[in-house]
């Protein structure tokens, strides 16, 4: 399972076409922009974040300019998402139904607690996070972004939705994974994680504990279908202080009603 971050794509991967690299090339800068939506990025960032010299960087952001996928922000300098991103997101939508129905709930719960609360979906043996809501307390310098993604395990959203499978299939996302987790996140290495999912499922709702990103916790509950397959997950971000016993068994417990009202209201309103 390969995870997606800003990474270095100047080099072909093993035994890769030229034509799938220029294609992969192509996606990582269009992945590039969906995160940094609205401003954009100029095309020295883009560059640098995703490892291309720049003559690669302008030919391929140019080619998406030319088919609308980009535009370019003659005043700033920026290059956003175009046009044609956004039929391809419509045509890709009603598999978001589940978000755009937990948009109300979870803006609510972020100006209620002043929290940050994201929503991330799952993908293979990854979550991806799709929304965030604003509280009023600082965000983390490391928090998600749209459309990013991380292996199941790390983070309050992957732990939860990584507890809520069978063992096989858990230690199949740590075996697919494990090496990767255990070099990008050693404090949430696979051990702690082991330990974390027994702890999420007699919980009911994850913790992670400030070891993902330090001097925040978070808190996260899965959502889960009638066969009890988890597919989502709802995350609270907050400062450790914060965060104290009384109010995570709080916010947990309110989390989880959510997230039962959500899936309950996405059974009656999905076709019959």
């Amino acid at each position: 399972m390969r995870v997606f971050t800003e990474m270095n794509n100047d080099g072909p991967a093993p035994g890769e076409t030229p034509g799938a690299q220029t294609l992969r090339r192509g996606l990582s800068i269009l992945k590039l922009l969906a995160r940094y939506q609205p401003g954009g990025l100029r095309i020295s960032d883009i560059g640098r974040r995703l490892g291309l010299n720049k003559a690669t960087a302008v030919r391929l952001t140019q080619a998406l300019v030319d088919e609308r996928f980009v535009i370019h922000d003659a005043a700033s300098r920026c290059y956003r998402l175009g046009p044609e991103t956004f039929a391809v997101g419509l045509a890709a939508e009603p598999g978001y139904a589940l978000q755009r129905l937990a948009t109300a709930s979870l803006r609510a719960l972020a100006l209620e607690t002043g929290d940050w609360v994201f929503f991330s979906v799952v993908q293979g043996f990854e979550a991806i996070c799709i929304s965030r809501e604003t509280g009023d307390m600082p965000i983390p310098p490391d928090a998600l972004r749209l459309g990013d993604r991380h292996p199941l395990g790390v983070g309050a959203g992957g732990l939860a939705i990584l507890a809520a499978l069978p063992d096989d299939e858990v230690e199949a996302a740590l075996r697919a994974n494990g090496r990767y987790i255990d070099e990008r996140w050693p404090k949430s290495s696979v051990p702690v994680i082991r330990t974390l999912v027994g702890e999420t499922r007699e919980r009911g709702y994850s913790i992670i504990p400030g070891i993902v990103a330090p001097g925040y916790w978070a808190l996260g509950v899965p959502l889960l279908q009638r066969g009890g397959r988890p597919v989502a997950a709802i995350v609270l971000v907050a400062s450790e202080s914060r965060l104290h016993p009384t109010r995570r068994a709080v916010l947990g417990e309110r989390m989880l009603r959510i997230s039962h009202d959500l899936m309950r209201r996405a059974a009656e309103e999905s076709p019959a």
